[in-house]
Order: C-alpha cells, then structure tokens, then sequence
C-alpha cells in the first residue's frame, strides 16, 4: 500500500492535545538522533476528537538505547520487549519498531535456541545487554568475551502460528504492517506535525470500520486476543467490523481459549469497563465469543427461568454504562457481583435447598463459579472474595438496623455491596427502600461525635476529684528493733 502523509494543515491533531511527557519524549529521541513517532489510540482517539487514555512512543532506538538515554526507563516484558518511562503522574509506553519474520526465519530461530557453546564462560556482573535476548541482532546473550552464553529467538511461534515472542526490529513501515487494525497504526510525526499513514487507516477512520492488516484469518491465529479487540473497538467508538475479519472471528472464535486465563480476564475487564459494556456483551455474544469465555454462564443464559429469558445482565451492564458515563467508577469486584449476580444467586439458592446455612451456601456458591472460571477467565482470588461479601451483604441488609450494624458499614466492601443492593432496587421498586436507610445510617456513622457539654469550674453541683493521699512507707528503726508506737 502506498504511503500517504497528511501535512499538519489537514488534519486535527494539535500539540497542546498531546501529554506533556510524551512530548518530551518524542523531542528528546529526535534531538539525540533517533526517528519517533506517537502511535496507536492516542492518535485513533485524537482524530476523532476523544480524548486518549494513553500516549504510546514508537521508535528505531533499541531496549538498551531507551535504557541508557532515560533515567526513569524500566524495561518489561519478554514476549514483547518494551520500555516504560515513569513519569509522577502516568506511564508513557515506548516500543522499538518491529519487523515480521517468516516462519522459516521462526524456525530457524527455533532452533538456534537450543544451540549452546560447548564451553560457556560465564559473565562477572553481566550488562543489560548481556541478560536482554531481544538487544542483539542475533536475539542471543554473549559473555564478556563476546561468546555465546544462551540462544533466544527474536521471532519464536508455536506450531499452530501463534506468536510467542516478537522482538524482530525493523522499519516504520515494517512496524505498521504488523500492528493489529489499520485505525491504530497511524503514526504522529512531532518532526514536522504530520500523520503517516502506512495501511490506509485514515480512510477505515472516516468510513468507521475496523479492519485487520494483512489476512485476518492470519493476525486472529498469531494472537486469538485481537478478536476481543476488533469487538471492543467496534463497541467503544461505534464501528463495524469489516466483512473478512468479521467472518474470520466466526471460524476462529473457539481459538480464544488459547490465550492464557489471567491474560484473557484483564482484557474482559477492558472491555466492559469502557462504557459500552451491554453493546460489547451483545456483539461477543453475536460472534460467538462468548460461550468459550464462559461456557456454563453462556448454557444457563440460554435457558429461560419460567419461561423468561435472563434479561437482567443487559440491564446490569447498561447501569454500569450510565455510572460510568456520569463520571462514576465501577469497580471490579462491583462489575463481577453484577454481571453474574443472578446466576450466582441462583446457585446460593440451589445450595440453600441441599441444607446449608446462608454463609456456607454463598461460600459454595462462589467457589463452584470460581472452579467453572479457572480454565477460562481466571478472576483473582481477591476479586473473588470481595464478590463473595457483596453478594452475603444482601442479607444481612434486610435488618435495619439489626445487631452490629456499625460493623456492616465500616466493611470495605460496604459502597459496591450498597451500589449492588440500589441496582436490585432500581429494578424491582421495593415499598421501604432499604438503600436509602443504609446511606442515612453510614452517614450519620461517619458524622464526628460532638463531645458532651461538662460545667464551667466553680458552677455549683460541680464534684471535685478527690485526691487520692499517698502512703508514706514505714522506715524499719536500726537494730531490726520492732516498731513501737
């Protein structure tokens, strides 16, 4: 595809719009030689007149050069080798261009990671560079002496085209065509205040489409990820989805799973925590996505509950919605409670019928979710339990004020299990709000106590402590006489 640039007269993107900091990185880079550019949503977001969450940098300085250059550089990742800058108040995340490789320069590197030296030295206090596989041209650790210690593949791949590790560095234009959808790899240059485009992202920006670069089917098994991504960007900025990476998700949509638990939990939460969550829901839903995320949560929802369908995880979501475009917060645990709110109630119920007590029934109920999960969507332990006190919360509320009430309110869990019981209320109106009486009984709680008025000194019918008198005590006389009157 042709390379396009659009002069700063053409388009909307302002310096004054970018962060400070990133600002001063991408000047920094320039001035010490290297080629940097903005990239990514910040520019998506800024041309389309939202406002970014984030500033990424994209730059031909290798991990050790960022290190070197930047005193608050933290390097991370191994799949991904990336640099962080610290600033007080954000993160500016800066990447070295990157190149694809072809699967025979994958296998080759496959196989050179099994190649060591028949007599490794080993290293005295080794560099960065000496413990960084991603820093050489060769992806592999040397020695002082400059042999071999360990082979590590730039590009390494499983058999079934999944990317591993890509740390492959390139060109601009290299970096452009790897990246995921055409909208989030246009490039801000700060050198002359242009965009780059590469891909013919400007053209699916105005047109509101999302789109894969290069075979769909292809980037989907490189990173089964970037299907939940096509839908969260589809949902959060009101786009479709082109046709070929539309029907790509429809085949690959069971390759989901292959993504790690703890990864694919992080990018659900994005997804329902950006203000589109019941329009993301029903797009996963429609493409299939869902019912491999959560396979039992899906078979119940496709059963109806006396003949009614489960509408009221839409309507969860949709509150979630309202909060957060209110300028609200939501919190993880809030998010989970009322997502599968009533799905877990259902299961608190069926162990209530089996005899148990109403904690060890949520306790079981809980546990028989997060078991369901493991393989799929591993949702912390922490969040866990704190869904667990939501939920046991709800009882505990039907007494007003009952025994111990302050002790409710002071629970940390109390505002997102308060949050949860005005939710239940929103729907079925109840005759005595009991939400109302709690926010009453926190806030007179954590009013301060006025101290109690005590009389002014000499004001008649004041007691006066008495003073306790101190016992002297007896000196024995010398000799070991005894004491005598």
């Amino acid at each position: 595809m042709t390379k396009l640039i659009i002069p700063r007269a053409e388009h909307s993107i302002s310096r004054s719009q970018l962060s400070p900091n990133g600002v001063k990185v991408l000047y920094k880079l320039r001035d010490h030689g290297f080629t940097a550019y903005l990239v990514g949503g910040g520019v998506r977001d800024l041309l389309l007149g939202r406002e970014p969450k984030d500033f990424d940098v994209v730059t031909d300085a290798t991990p050790t050069q960022l290190k070197k250059l930047f005193r608050n550089c933290r390097l991370i990742g191994r799949r991904f080798r990336l640099a962080h800058l610290h600033f007080h108040d954000e993160i500016i995340e800066v990447a070295t261009f990157r190149a694809g490789a072809d699967s025979n320069a994958a296998e080759a590197d496959d196989d050179a990671e099994n190649e060591l030296p028949e007599q490794p030295v080993a290293p005295e206090a080794p560099s960065d560079a000496a413990l960084d596989p991603a820093l050489d041209d060769l992806g592999t650790r040397h020695g002082r002496d400059g042999r071999q210690l360990l082979g590590g593949p730039r590009m390494l791949k499983s058999e079934d085209g999944m990317v591993l590790r890509d740390n492959v560095f390139g060109t601009p234009e290299e970096d452009a065509v790897r990246r995921d959808f055409t909208v989030n790899a246009l490039f801000y240059n700060i050198a002359d205040f242009s965009i780059i485009d590469h891909v013919g992202g400007m053209e699916d920006l105005k047109n509101g489409m999302i789109r894969t670069i290069g075979d769909p089917l292809v980037r989907f098994t490189e990173d089964p990820v970037r299907m939940i991504r096509a839908v969260r960007f589809a949902a959060m900025l009101g786009f479709n989805v082109e046709s070929r990476t539309e029907a790509a998700i429809g085949e690959l949509c069971a390759s989901i799973n292959k993504a790690t638990p703890p990864r694919l939990y992080e990018e659900v939460l994005k997804l329902l925590m950006m203000g589109a969550g019941e329009r993301t829901y029903q797009m996963l839903r429609h493409y299939g996505l869902f019912e491999p995320l959560f396979p039992h949560f899906d078979a119940w929802l496709s059963r109806e509950s006396d003949c009614y369908p489960h509408v009221r995880v839409g309507k969860a979501l949709e509150w979630i919605d309202e909060r957060i475009g209110a300028g609200g917060q939501v919190s993880a645990p809030l998010l989970i409670a009322l997502m599968f709110g009533e799905y877990l109630e259902e299961k608190v119920s069926g162990f209530r019928e089996e005899g148990f007590a109403p904690q060890p029934a949520t306790d079981a109920a809980l546990a028989d979710f997060a078991a369901e999960l493991c393989a799929t969507v591993a949702i912390p332990n922490r969040v866990l339990i704190a869904v667990r006190e939501i939920i046991s919360c709800q009882l505990r509320f039907q007494k007003t004020p009952g025994r111990n009430a302050r002790g409710v309110v002071i629970r940390h869990v109390f505002p997102d299990a308060l949050a949860y019981l005005r939710f239940l209320e929103q729907l079925n109106p109840p005759k005595r709000p009991l939400a109302d009486w709690w926010q009453r009984f926190a806030e007179e709680q954590a009013a301060p106590q006025q101290p109690a008025a005590t009389p002014a000194s000499g004001e008649a019918g004041e007691a006066k402590p008495k003073k306790r008198r101190r016992r002297r005590r007896r000196k024995k006389p010398a000799g070991g006489a005894p004491a005598t009157e």
